[in-house]
């Protein structure tokens, strides 16, 4: 029986759904949104602060600013609660209502930037100002998880060894990719164990990660406008871009078997199931993909009918009702 002091000592690391019945395609999803923060994003958390703190960088006078999406914002608002830290979260439009609702909650000041960089989108736009708050104030302490080898070292201890044991015969990891701490992170660990996994990158279409087109994007988590200082591709074995329509479908599909997962994991899943269909078809294979959160904070977007048809279309989902008609 778990007994806690933290709220960030505890996050199950064990947990698999077998996608099996529901893509018919042999694939385990590793459950990272059971803790507090809701989401895998607190490993990053935990990792960040842990460093700053070793460092001496972080006071009673230290204000911790970071630019998230949402779910790094959740996890550290929490942590800095916590720890009795004062936080800001420079965040955009695109960020679920519950999750600003959810940092606000735990005492963190978030700041939503409402216009995105004119060639450089919403990330640029958001990182332009962090730089700009610290410049004018050194109390500000900036983690910067695009750019923070601590990022991908949480998931190097952490997630990838429990996939490895787990899995001690895995194939292929599939790993989405936004700020890519997790994806180096389990890359990396992978590579340095000489384990003969191939681990394949999941982004967006219209994000700039790996060099593709910048395009507009709706979902937060997957993707970036700027490419992340951490991201390494020499230890990448494929890349999976995978258009958000998709990434809608994904996480109804799964809905409608009765798991409700965040947006990311559709993308991810979406496109697991794309490229095992096309290089190992037919083929006895060990395949893991990781979900970085679950869906309740995805209510007033992916999973509300309105929301996707103003952003999709009208038959974005027709193909699920019709599979799932009696």
């Amino acid at each position: 029986m778990p007994v806690i002091c933290a709220p960030e000592d505890f996050h199950v690391e064990d947990l698999y759904v077998d996608l099996r019945p529901t893509f018919d395609v042999s694939l385990y999803l590793k459950c990272e949104g059971f803790n507090f923060a809701g989401s895998i994003k607190l490993k990053a958390a935990a990792s960040m602060i842990a460093e700053a703190e070793a460092r001496g960088e972080l006071t009673a006078d230290s204000v911790i600013i970071e630019s998230s999406s949402g779910n790094l914002g959740v996890a550290l608002s929490m942590i800095a609660a916590d720890k009795g830290y004062r936080f800001l979260c420079v965040t955009d439009t695109r960020c679920n209502f519950v999750t600003r609702q959810l940092m606000e909650a735990m005492g963190a000041q978030v700041h939503v930037v409402d216009e995105p960089h004119p060639t450089i989108g919403f990330l640029g736009a958001r990182l332009d100002l962090v730089r700009e708050l610290c410049a004018a104030d050194d109390r500000y302490v900036w983690l910067n998880q695009h750019a923070n080898p601590s990022n991908w070292m949480a998931h190097y201890r952490t997630t990838a060894p429990s996939i490895a044991k787990a899995f001690p015969e895995l194939d292929v990891l599939f790993v989405g990719a936004g700020t890519t701490g997790t994806l180096m992170g389990c890359a990396r660990y992978f590579r340095d164990q000489g384990l003969p996994v191939t681990v394949v990158a999941v982004d967006s279409v219209g994000s700039v990660t790996f060099g593709g087109p910048a395009g507009p994007r709706m979902i937060p988590g997957l993707g970036a406008g700027v490419r992340p200082q951490i991201l390494d591709e020499s230890y990448v074995d494929d890349v999976v871009h995978v258009p958000e329509i998709e990434a809608v479908r994904g996480v109804h599909r799964l809905a409608a078997a009765g798991f409700l997962f965040g947006g990311s994991t559709g993308t991810v899943i979406s496109g697991a199931v794309d490229w095992l269909g096309r290089h190992r078809a037919g083929e006895p294979v060990t395949a893991v993909a990781i979900s970085p959160d679950l869906g309740e904070r995805y209510l007033d977007s992916l999973y509300k009918p309105g929301w996707i048809a103003d952003v999709y279309g009208d038959q974005t989902l027709a193909p699920q009702r019709a599979e799932h008609t009696p």
